[in-house]
Protein backbone atom coordinates (compact mmCIF):
# COMPACT_ATOMS: atom_id res chain seq x y z
CA UNK A 1 0.00 0.00 0.00
CA UNK A 2 0.71 3.63 -0.70
CA UNK A 3 -0.07 7.00 0.48
CA UNK A 4 0.60 8.64 -2.41
CA UNK A 5 -2.70 8.74 -3.95
CA UNK A 6 -5.66 10.49 -3.05
CA UNK A 7 -9.38 8.92 -3.25
CA UNK A 8 -10.74 10.17 -6.55
CA UNK A 9 -14.31 12.31 -7.46
CA UNK A 10 -15.79 8.90 -8.85
CA UNK A 11 -19.34 8.78 -7.18
CA UNK A 12 -22.76 11.02 -8.44
CA UNK A 13 -25.97 12.00 -7.06
CA UNK A 14 -27.12 9.00 -7.07
CA UNK A 15 -24.93 7.32 -5.25
CA UNK A 16 -25.21 10.34 -2.44
CA UNK A 17 -28.69 9.95 -2.25
CA UNK A 18 -28.38 5.72 -2.27
CA UNK A 19 -26.06 5.97 0.85
CA UNK A 20 -28.42 8.01 2.84
CA UNK A 21 -31.13 5.94 2.06
CA UNK A 22 -29.55 2.83 1.70
CA UNK A 23 -27.93 3.19 5.27
CA UNK A 24 -30.61 4.70 7.05
CA UNK A 25 -33.46 2.52 5.89
CA UNK A 26 -31.97 -0.80 7.46
CA UNK A 27 -32.14 -2.49 10.93
CA UNK A 28 -33.21 0.48 12.79
CA UNK A 29 -36.46 0.32 11.68
CA UNK A 30 -36.91 -3.53 12.04
CA UNK A 31 -35.37 -3.69 15.38
CA UNK A 32 -36.04 -0.36 17.13
CA UNK A 33 -40.32 -0.26 16.01
CA UNK A 34 -40.99 -2.33 18.97
CA UNK A 35 -38.87 0.17 21.20
CA UNK A 36 -40.18 3.11 19.93
CA UNK A 37 -43.76 1.76 20.26
CA UNK A 38 -42.68 0.83 24.25
CA UNK A 39 -40.98 4.11 24.75
CA UNK A 40 -44.28 6.38 22.96
CA UNK A 41 -46.88 4.58 24.95
CA UNK A 42 -49.82 4.74 22.21
CA UNK A 43 -50.44 4.19 18.61
CA UNK A 44 -50.83 8.33 18.28
CA UNK A 45 -47.89 8.80 19.65
CA UNK A 46 -46.08 6.01 17.88
CA UNK A 47 -46.92 7.73 14.78
CA UNK A 48 -46.49 11.60 15.87
CA UNK A 49 -42.68 10.10 17.09
CA UNK A 50 -41.61 9.06 14.27
CA UNK A 51 -43.11 11.97 12.07
CA UNK A 52 -41.14 14.24 14.36
CA UNK A 53 -37.81 12.79 14.15
CA UNK A 54 -38.19 12.61 10.53
CA UNK A 55 -39.20 15.83 10.74
CA UNK A 56 -36.10 16.80 13.00
CA UNK A 57 -33.79 15.29 10.15
CA UNK A 58 -34.14 17.90 7.67
CA UNK A 59 -33.07 21.38 9.22
CA UNK A 60 -30.14 18.64 10.27
CA UNK A 61 -29.53 17.84 6.60
CA UNK A 62 -29.79 21.67 5.24
CA UNK A 63 -27.19 22.28 8.37
CA UNK A 64 -24.89 19.15 6.61
CA UNK A 65 -25.98 20.42 3.16
CA UNK A 66 -23.91 23.98 3.46
CA UNK A 67 -20.98 22.13 5.51
CA UNK A 68 -20.72 19.35 2.71
CA UNK A 69 -20.97 22.66 -0.02
CA UNK A 70 -18.03 24.16 2.27
CA UNK A 71 -15.63 21.09 2.60
CA UNK A 72 -16.26 18.74 -0.16
CA UNK A 73 -13.50 16.16 1.84
CA UNK A 74 -13.93 13.35 3.01
CA UNK A 75 -14.15 13.00 7.14
CA UNK A 76 -17.76 14.42 7.14
CA UNK A 77 -17.73 15.45 10.85
CA UNK A 78 -14.36 15.46 11.75
CA UNK A 79 -13.45 17.78 8.96
CA UNK A 80 -15.98 20.59 9.96
CA UNK A 81 -14.72 20.44 13.99
CA UNK A 82 -11.38 20.84 12.53
CA UNK A 83 -12.32 23.68 10.26
CA UNK A 84 -14.27 25.34 13.36
CA UNK A 85 -11.06 25.92 14.99
CA UNK A 86 -11.16 22.42 17.51
CA UNK A 87 -9.14 19.14 17.11
CA UNK A 88 -9.45 18.11 20.57
CA UNK A 89 -13.25 17.93 19.77
CA UNK A 90 -12.55 16.85 15.84
CA UNK A 91 -10.26 14.35 17.24
CA UNK A 92 -12.67 13.32 19.94
CA UNK A 93 -15.64 12.52 17.16
CA UNK A 94 -13.52 10.41 15.25
CA UNK A 95 -12.52 8.66 18.64
CA UNK A 96 -16.50 8.24 19.68
CA UNK A 97 -17.11 6.97 15.63
CA UNK A 98 -14.35 4.63 15.48
CA UNK A 99 -15.05 2.87 19.35
CA UNK A 100 -18.52 3.89 19.60
CA UNK A 101 -20.85 4.61 16.82
CA UNK A 102 -19.47 2.93 13.42
CA UNK A 103 -17.82 -0.46 14.06
CA UNK A 104 -20.87 -1.40 16.66
CA UNK A 105 -23.86 -0.40 13.37
CA UNK A 106 -21.31 -2.99 11.50
CA UNK A 107 -21.86 -5.26 14.11
CA UNK A 108 -25.90 -4.07 14.41
CA UNK A 109 -26.59 -4.92 10.91
CA UNK A 110 -24.82 -8.27 10.45
CA UNK A 111 -26.41 -9.72 13.54
CA UNK A 112 -29.69 -7.86 12.05
CA UNK A 113 -29.44 -9.67 8.41
CA UNK A 114 -28.68 -13.36 10.21
CA UNK A 115 -31.04 -13.01 12.30
CA UNK A 116 -33.90 -12.47 9.43
CA UNK A 117 -32.05 -15.43 8.02
CA UNK A 118 -32.84 -17.43 10.69
CA UNK A 119 -36.65 -17.73 9.53
CA UNK A 120 -35.37 -19.55 6.96
CA UNK A 121 -32.53 -21.30 8.33
CA UNK A 122 -30.95 -23.22 11.62
CA UNK A 123 -28.95 -20.58 12.89
CA UNK A 124 -27.93 -19.62 16.53
CA UNK A 125 -25.17 -19.68 18.93
CA UNK A 126 -21.70 -19.90 16.90
CA UNK A 127 -23.15 -20.42 13.91
CA UNK A 128 -25.36 -17.23 13.67
CA UNK A 129 -22.44 -15.22 14.94
CA UNK A 130 -19.92 -16.75 12.06
CA UNK A 131 -22.89 -16.33 8.80
CA UNK A 132 -23.04 -12.53 10.42
CA UNK A 133 -19.03 -12.32 10.21
CA UNK A 134 -18.81 -13.81 6.58
CA UNK A 135 -20.99 -11.11 5.57
CA UNK A 136 -19.08 -8.16 7.10
CA UNK A 137 -15.73 -10.21 5.36
CA UNK A 138 -17.90 -10.43 1.97
CA UNK A 139 -18.38 -6.40 2.01
CA UNK A 140 -15.34 -5.27 3.25
CA UNK A 141 -13.41 -6.81 0.27
CA UNK A 142 -15.98 -5.32 -2.19
CA UNK A 143 -15.64 -1.99 -0.82
CA UNK A 144 -11.70 -2.47 -1.02
CA UNK A 145 -11.44 -3.28 -3.87
CA UNK A 146 -13.71 -0.64 -5.99
CA UNK A 147 -15.22 2.21 -5.16
CA UNK A 148 -17.34 2.62 -8.19
CA UNK A 149 -18.62 -0.77 -7.56
CA UNK A 150 -19.48 -0.64 -4.36
CA UNK A 151 -21.43 2.91 -5.30
CA UNK A 152 -23.06 0.77 -8.11
CA UNK A 153 -24.45 -1.77 -5.67
CA UNK A 154 -25.26 0.63 -3.27
CA UNK A 155 -27.72 2.46 -5.64
CA UNK A 156 -29.32 -1.04 -7.12
CA UNK A 157 -29.75 -2.26 -3.40
CA UNK A 158 -31.08 0.73 -2.08
CA UNK A 159 -34.04 1.13 -5.10
CA UNK A 160 -34.46 -2.70 -3.77
CA UNK A 161 -35.25 -2.10 -0.59
CA UNK A 162 -37.67 0.93 -1.16
CA UNK A 163 -39.92 -0.88 -3.44
CA UNK A 164 -41.14 -3.49 -0.60
CA UNK A 165 -41.80 -1.05 1.84
CA UNK A 166 -44.18 1.20 -0.86
CA UNK A 167 -46.08 -1.68 -1.28
CA UNK A 168 -46.75 -2.75 2.93
CA UNK A 169 -47.82 1.45 2.80
CA UNK A 170 -49.63 1.59 -0.81
CA UNK A 171 -51.78 -1.84 0.04
CA UNK A 172 -51.71 -1.63 3.75
CA UNK A 173 -53.55 1.72 4.02
CA UNK A 174 -56.73 0.50 2.87
CA UNK A 175 -57.30 -2.13 5.79
CA UNK A 176 -56.72 0.62 8.25
CA UNK A 177 -58.66 0.25 11.21
CA UNK A 178 -58.98 3.80 13.12
CA UNK A 179 -60.18 3.01 16.48
CA UNK A 180 -56.85 1.24 16.58
CA UNK A 181 -55.06 5.09 16.33
CA UNK A 182 -56.51 5.39 20.35
CA UNK A 183 -55.20 2.28 22.19
CA UNK A 184 -52.25 3.00 24.36
CA UNK A 185 -50.10 1.20 27.19
CA UNK A 186 -47.60 1.41 30.00
CA UNK A 187 -45.63 -1.08 29.49
CA UNK A 188 -43.26 0.83 29.32
CA UNK A 189 -43.55 2.86 32.80
CA UNK A 190 -44.48 6.07 30.69
CA UNK A 191 -47.62 8.07 30.91
CA UNK A 192 -49.36 7.33 28.03
CA UNK A 193 -49.95 10.38 26.25
CA UNK A 194 -47.90 12.98 28.36
CA UNK A 195 -44.91 14.99 27.03
CA UNK A 196 -42.39 13.01 28.22
CA UNK A 197 -43.42 9.31 26.57
CA UNK A 198 -43.71 11.67 23.05
CA UNK A 199 -39.90 12.95 24.10
CA UNK A 200 -38.77 9.58 24.92
CA UNK A 201 -40.73 8.20 21.97
CA UNK A 202 -38.70 10.64 19.57
CA UNK A 203 -35.67 9.91 20.74
CA UNK A 204 -35.67 6.08 20.34
CA UNK A 205 -36.48 6.51 16.31
CA UNK A 206 -32.75 8.54 16.67
CA UNK A 207 -31.14 4.92 15.27
CA UNK A 208 -34.21 4.32 12.70
CA UNK A 209 -33.27 7.75 11.26
CA UNK A 210 -29.56 8.00 11.74
CA UNK A 211 -27.44 7.87 8.52
CA UNK A 212 -28.61 9.97 6.58
CA UNK A 213 -25.98 12.15 6.36
CA UNK A 214 -23.66 9.25 5.00
CA UNK A 215 -22.40 10.79 2.08
CA UNK A 216 -20.95 13.60 4.20
CA UNK A 217 -18.08 11.25 5.13
CA UNK A 218 -17.20 11.04 1.62
CA UNK A 219 -17.50 14.39 0.21
CA UNK A 220 -14.33 13.80 -1.27
CA UNK A 221 -15.15 11.28 -4.08
CA UNK A 222 -18.36 13.04 -4.88
CA UNK A 223 -18.64 14.37 -8.56
CA UNK A 224 -19.72 18.38 -8.83
CA UNK A 225 -19.84 17.73 -4.73
CA UNK A 226 -21.25 21.97 -4.76
CA UNK A 227 -24.18 20.74 -6.25
CA UNK A 228 -24.34 16.91 -5.54
CA UNK A 229 -24.60 17.17 -1.75
CA UNK A 230 -26.87 19.62 -0.66
CA UNK A 231 -29.36 18.19 -3.77
CA UNK A 232 -28.67 14.81 -2.24
CA UNK A 233 -28.65 15.22 1.39
CA UNK A 234 -32.28 17.28 1.21
CA UNK A 235 -33.66 14.61 -1.60
CA UNK A 236 -32.92 11.97 1.17
CA UNK A 237 -34.57 13.71 4.15
CA UNK A 238 -37.91 14.11 2.51
CA UNK A 239 -37.51 10.31 1.11
CA UNK A 240 -36.73 8.66 4.55
CA UNK A 241 -39.64 11.06 5.99
CA UNK A 242 -42.34 9.80 3.36
CA UNK A 243 -40.99 5.93 3.96
CA UNK A 244 -41.03 6.01 7.92
CA UNK A 245 -44.52 8.23 8.26
CA UNK A 246 -46.39 5.99 6.42
CA UNK A 247 -45.47 3.17 7.54
CA UNK A 248 -45.72 3.57 11.24
CA UNK A 249 -49.57 4.76 10.09
CA UNK A 250 -50.31 1.89 8.37
CA UNK A 251 -48.62 -0.23 11.51
CA UNK A 252 -50.86 1.81 13.91
CA UNK A 253 -53.76 1.63 12.03
CA UNK A 254 -53.91 -2.02 11.86
CA UNK A 255 -51.90 -3.08 15.16
CA UNK A 256 -52.82 -1.97 18.37
CA UNK A 257 -50.08 -0.82 20.71
CA UNK A 258 -49.60 -3.19 22.79
CA UNK A 259 -49.23 -5.65 19.57
CA UNK A 260 -46.39 -4.12 18.83
CA UNK A 261 -44.33 -2.90 21.90
CA UNK A 262 -44.70 -6.61 23.00
CA UNK A 263 -43.47 -7.94 18.97
CA UNK A 264 -40.06 -9.42 18.24
CA UNK A 265 -40.84 -8.78 14.67
CA UNK A 266 -43.22 -5.84 14.23
CA UNK A 267 -42.79 -5.45 10.37
CA UNK A 268 -43.94 -9.25 9.68
CA UNK A 269 -46.66 -9.01 12.26
CA UNK A 270 -47.94 -5.74 10.64
CA UNK A 271 -47.71 -7.61 7.10
CA UNK A 272 -49.11 -10.46 8.47
CA UNK A 273 -52.51 -8.27 9.39
CA UNK A 274 -52.74 -7.13 5.89
CA UNK A 275 -55.05 -9.59 3.73
CA UNK A 276 -53.54 -9.54 0.27
CA UNK A 277 -50.14 -10.82 1.62
CA UNK A 278 -52.13 -13.03 4.44
CA UNK A 279 -50.36 -16.31 5.28
CA UNK A 280 -47.59 -15.18 3.63
CA UNK A 281 -46.23 -12.38 5.65
CA UNK A 282 -43.49 -14.17 7.69
CA UNK A 283 -41.80 -15.25 4.73
CA UNK A 284 -41.85 -12.23 2.66
CA UNK A 285 -40.88 -9.60 5.46
CA UNK A 286 -38.23 -11.95 6.17
CA UNK A 287 -36.86 -11.66 2.64
CA UNK A 288 -37.67 -7.79 2.43
CA UNK A 289 -35.48 -7.44 5.85
CA UNK A 290 -32.43 -9.11 4.63
CA UNK A 291 -32.16 -7.37 1.34
CA UNK A 292 -33.06 -3.95 3.60
CA UNK A 293 -30.08 -4.93 6.09
CA UNK A 294 -27.66 -6.10 3.51
CA UNK A 295 -27.73 -2.42 1.81
CA UNK A 296 -27.14 -0.40 5.48
CA UNK A 297 -23.96 -3.01 6.05
CA UNK A 298 -22.51 -2.07 2.66
CA UNK A 299 -23.23 1.04 2.98
CA UNK A 300 -21.71 1.42 6.56
CA UNK A 301 -18.74 -0.70 5.80
CA UNK A 302 -18.34 1.67 2.47
CA UNK A 303 -18.38 5.24 4.05
CA UNK A 304 -17.62 4.74 7.79
CA UNK A 305 -13.51 4.41 7.58
CA UNK A 306 -12.97 7.48 5.49
CA UNK A 307 -13.50 9.14 8.74
CA UNK A 308 -10.47 7.28 10.09
CA UNK A 309 -8.83 8.18 6.96
CA UNK A 310 -9.09 11.91 7.40
CA UNK A 311 -7.87 12.18 10.49
CA UNK A 312 -4.48 10.05 9.69
CA UNK A 313 -4.08 12.39 7.12
CA UNK A 314 -3.84 15.08 9.28
CA UNK A 315 -1.68 12.86 11.97
CA UNK A 316 -4.25 12.27 14.56
CA UNK A 317 -4.64 8.89 13.91
CA UNK A 318 -2.14 6.04 13.17
CA UNK A 319 -0.89 6.83 9.18
CA UNK A 320 -1.52 3.45 8.36
CA UNK A 321 -5.28 4.77 8.15
CA UNK A 322 -4.39 7.35 5.82
CA UNK A 323 -3.03 4.74 2.88
CA UNK A 324 -4.95 4.80 -0.19
CA UNK A 325 -4.03 1.02 -1.60
CA UNK A 326 -2.12 1.71 -5.60
CA UNK A 327 -4.23 -0.55 -7.29
CA UNK A 328 -7.41 -0.23 -5.61
CA UNK A 329 -7.44 3.33 -5.15
CA UNK A 330 -9.58 2.59 -1.53
CA UNK A 331 -8.52 3.96 2.16
CA UNK A 332 -8.26 -0.47 2.50
CA UNK A 333 -6.09 -0.63 5.83
CA UNK A 334 -8.93 1.55 7.83
CA UNK A 335 -11.80 -0.64 5.83
CA UNK A 336 -9.92 -3.57 7.15
CA UNK A 337 -9.90 -2.75 10.49
CA UNK A 338 -12.95 -0.92 10.94
CA UNK A 339 -14.22 -4.03 10.15
CA UNK A 340 -12.21 -6.37 12.20
CA UNK A 341 -13.42 -4.26 14.99
CA UNK A 342 -16.95 -4.91 14.17
CA UNK A 343 -16.32 -8.18 13.84
CA UNK A 344 -14.93 -8.71 17.43
CA UNK A 345 -18.06 -6.62 18.77
CA UNK A 346 -20.72 -9.51 16.83
CA UNK A 347 -19.32 -12.11 19.25
CA UNK A 348 -18.95 -9.60 22.36
CA UNK A 349 -22.78 -8.11 22.12
CA UNK A 350 -26.28 -8.37 21.09
CA UNK A 351 -28.01 -5.39 19.00
CA UNK A 352 -30.24 -4.31 22.07
CA UNK A 353 -27.21 -3.73 23.93
CA UNK A 354 -25.08 -1.95 21.16
CA UNK A 355 -28.34 0.16 20.50
CA UNK A 356 -28.10 1.33 23.97
CA UNK A 357 -24.74 2.75 23.94
CA UNK A 358 -24.80 3.87 20.30
CA UNK A 359 -27.65 6.51 20.32
CA UNK A 360 -26.67 8.98 23.28
CA UNK A 361 -22.83 9.36 21.57
CA UNK A 362 -24.87 9.72 17.98
CA UNK A 363 -26.94 13.12 19.19
CA UNK A 364 -24.27 14.71 21.14
CA UNK A 365 -21.91 14.91 18.07
CA UNK A 366 -24.62 15.75 16.11
CA UNK A 367 -25.39 19.02 18.12
CA UNK A 368 -21.81 19.83 18.32
CA UNK A 369 -21.86 19.33 14.42
CA UNK A 370 -24.49 21.73 14.14
CA UNK A 371 -23.14 24.32 16.50
CA UNK A 372 -19.82 24.53 14.12
CA UNK A 373 -22.03 26.94 11.73
CA UNK A 374 -22.09 29.76 14.41
CA UNK A 375 -18.16 29.10 14.44
CA UNK A 376 -17.67 28.89 10.58
CA UNK A 377 -19.71 31.81 9.37
CA UNK A 378 -17.88 34.30 11.22
CA UNK A 379 -14.41 32.92 9.75
CA UNK A 380 -12.92 34.11 7.14
CA UNK A 381 -12.88 32.13 3.93
CA UNK A 382 -15.35 30.51 4.81
CA UNK A 383 -17.96 30.13 1.24
CA UNK A 384 -19.85 27.03 0.98
CA UNK A 385 -21.54 26.71 -2.54
CA UNK A 386 -24.82 26.23 -0.42
CA UNK A 387 -26.22 28.19 2.52
CA UNK A 388 -29.23 27.48 4.52
CA UNK A 389 -32.27 28.82 3.98
CA UNK A 390 -33.39 31.28 6.82
CA UNK A 391 -30.31 32.37 8.12
CA UNK A 392 -28.97 30.81 11.28
CA UNK A 393 -33.21 29.03 12.02
CA UNK A 394 -32.34 25.95 10.94
CA UNK A 395 -29.14 25.54 13.09
CA UNK A 396 -31.19 26.84 16.16
CA UNK A 397 -34.19 24.40 15.55
CA UNK A 398 -31.55 21.53 14.71
CA UNK A 399 -29.83 22.07 18.22
CA UNK A 400 -32.38 22.73 20.10
CA UNK A 401 -34.55 19.53 18.99
CA UNK A 402 -30.71 17.36 19.57
CA UNK A 403 -30.80 18.70 22.73
CA UNK A 404 -34.58 17.53 23.84
CA UNK A 405 -33.48 14.46 22.51
CA UNK A 406 -30.79 13.75 24.97
CA UNK A 407 -32.80 14.70 27.09
CA UNK A 408 -35.00 12.13 26.01
CA UNK A 409 -32.07 9.77 26.08
CA UNK A 410 -31.00 10.46 28.96
CA UNK A 411 -34.50 9.55 30.90
CA UNK A 412 -35.06 6.54 29.07
CA UNK A 413 -31.86 4.75 28.74
CA UNK A 414 -29.88 6.70 31.34
CA UNK A 415 -27.24 4.12 32.60
CA UNK A 416 -25.93 3.25 29.41
CA UNK A 417 -26.38 6.72 28.09
CA UNK A 418 -23.91 8.45 30.91
CA UNK A 419 -21.19 5.59 30.42
CA UNK A 420 -21.07 5.85 26.59
CA UNK A 421 -20.42 9.86 27.05
CA UNK A 422 -18.33 9.19 30.00
CA UNK A 423 -16.08 6.31 28.22
CA UNK A 424 -15.72 8.72 25.25
CA UNK A 425 -14.66 11.65 27.19
CA UNK A 426 -11.94 9.89 29.89
CA UNK A 427 -10.06 7.93 26.77
CA UNK A 428 -10.73 10.32 24.29
CA UNK A 429 -9.01 13.40 25.62
CA UNK A 430 -5.78 11.58 26.82
CA UNK A 431 -5.03 9.82 23.84
CA UNK A 432 -5.40 13.46 22.07
CA UNK A 433 -3.20 15.12 23.38
CA UNK A 434 -0.79 12.34 23.83
CA UNK A 435 -0.65 12.05 19.55
CA UNK A 436 -0.41 16.21 19.37
CA UNK A 437 2.88 15.98 22.04
CA UNK A 438 4.02 13.31 19.57
CA UNK A 439 3.35 15.40 16.42
CA UNK A 440 5.30 18.51 17.66
CA UNK A 441 8.62 16.39 18.69
CA UNK A 442 8.14 15.26 15.14
CA UNK A 443 7.36 18.51 13.68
Amino acid sequence: MSNTNDLGRKLGLGAVIALGVGTTVGSGIFSSLADVANAAGSSLFLVLAFVIGGLLQIPANFCYAELASAFPEDGGQYVYFREAGSRPLAFLCGWISFWGTDPPSISIMALAIVNYLAYFLPLSGLTLKLVATAFVLFFMFMHLRSVEGGGKFQTVITALKVIPFALIIGIGIFFIQGENFMSATRLSGAEAGGFTALIAGVAATTWSYDGMAAACYMSGEIKDPEKNMPRGLILTAFIVLGLYGGLTLVASGLLTIDELAASDAPIALLASKIPVIGNAAGTIVAIMAVIVVIGSLSSCVMFQPRIEYAMAKDGLFFKAFGQVHPKYETPAFSIVVQCAVGIVLIFLTDISGLLGYFTMIALAKNAATFATIFVLRKKEGYNPAYRIPGGYIMPVIAIFMTCTLIYGELTYAPVQSLTAAAIAIVTGLPVYYMWEKKNKAAA
